[in-house]
């Protein structure tokens, strides 16, 4: 094991290193919870001019780490910037989310950029080489994407449908151009997330939000083999960063990730049974599950949440964790004591 791996727990839990106290991060960890992002969010004249500000980006993923004392920082940014650097509109309405100039048609396809504009995405790459000496030593840097299939299904419907029901449609009435969606988003990704890693960051996680929503065979084409192409060409480039898969709502198909070569860890949704995926996934290190709303109730809830998820996981290498981000409502206290406890296991 590495020196770095060893100063820092959250790399030796994704090296396959079982501790007595889990590393702890959470998705969202910087965001509208807390009053000091708030504040620095209302200077912004848009949520993509602040996530293209490495000003306000660098502070607002040093935040968490100063209150909480996690174990690692995620960049601050948005999936939802691949497909802006491709050259798709892309804008956020305040209480209504993202909004895309929907694509429909091969037309709409074709307009794409071939690959990214990298100068575009170059302040990500630069809040992560700043980030590099501003945080504390223990504490690792993680880099992301979003999963090709849940970019590519904001990009047909051009929003966060129920079930994303348009790109699925879209998926089964062209199935070649929707592939080739996809193929420009595992290379574009695989660009962004080496870019990434060039920069500073140590880890990266990629995020399929909306990979529940699949059928079986639908899963295998859309979620399984692009993370699989994504994997490969990142581990091709930078073999020594580990990778972590968030499919989320895969359930009963989670057994698909295990010989997913490339990828050292796992993160689990809240519906996961923590001995389910043990089971489905032998040798890798898992990562999660805490339901968010419990953190909103806290009291015995959030008590009992935490000891299960930990009691749960005590055989594993094991990053604790939400299993889906950090509610706006969740108050500090909770996080706290929910770091207390976790700390003190």
């Amino acid at each position: 094991m590495t020196s770095a791996k060893s100063q820092k727990p959250f790399l030796a839990a994704l090296a396959g290193e079982r501790q007595t106290r889990p590393p702890i991060w959470l998705m969202r960890q910087a965001g509208r919870y807390l009053p000091e992002y708030r504040e620095i969010r209302a200077k912004a004249p848009s949520f993509l001019d602040f996530c293209y500000t490495p000003a306000s980006t660098v502070e607002a993923t040093l935040q968490p780490i100063r209150r909480f004392g996690f174990d690692a920082a995620i960049l601050f940014s948005d999936i939802l910037v691949v497909p802006d650097a491709l050259g798709q509109t892309v804008s956020f309405e305040t209480g209504e989310g993202p909004r895309l100039d929907p694509i429909t048609d091969e037309a709409g396809f074709s307009r794409l950029r071939a690959e990214p504009d990298w100068e575009k995405l170059s302040p990500a790459f630069e809040t992560l080489d700043r980030l590099k000496t501003a945080l504390p030593s223990e504490v690792a840097l993680i880099g992301f994407c979003g999963a090709p299939w849940t970019v590519a299904s904001y990009m047909i419907a051009g929003r966060g449908t129920k079930e994303q029901e348009p790109a699925r449609t879209f998926a089964y009435r062209h199935p070649k151009l929707f592939a080739a969606l996809i193929e420009r988003l595992v290379d574009a990704s695989a660009g962004y997330l080496i870019r990434q890693i060039e920069a500073g960051a140590e880890a990266v996680q990629i995020f399929d939000s909306w990979s529940g929503v699949l059928p079986p065979a639908e899963f295998e084409r859309w979620c399984v083999a692009p993370v699989a192409a994504l994997v490969a060409k990142v581990k091709a480039t930078a073999p020594d960063t580990p990778v972590i898969a968030f499919p989320r709502g895969a359930a009963t198909q989670l057994y698909k990730f295990a010989g997913m070569k490339g990828v050292a860890c796992v993160g689990l949704d809240t519906a996961v049974e923590p001995a389910v995926a043990a089971a489905a996934l032998p040798g890798l290190a898992l990562q999660g599950n805490l339901d968010p709303l419990a953190l909103v109730a806290g009291g015995s809830a959030l008590d009992e949440g935490i000891d299960r998820v930990l009691d749960g996981f005590v055989d594993r290498a094991h990053v604790f964790n939400l299993g889906h981000g950090i509610l706006p409502e969740t108050p500090i206290a909770h996080v706290e004591r929910m770091m207390a406890r976790v700390r003190g296991a």
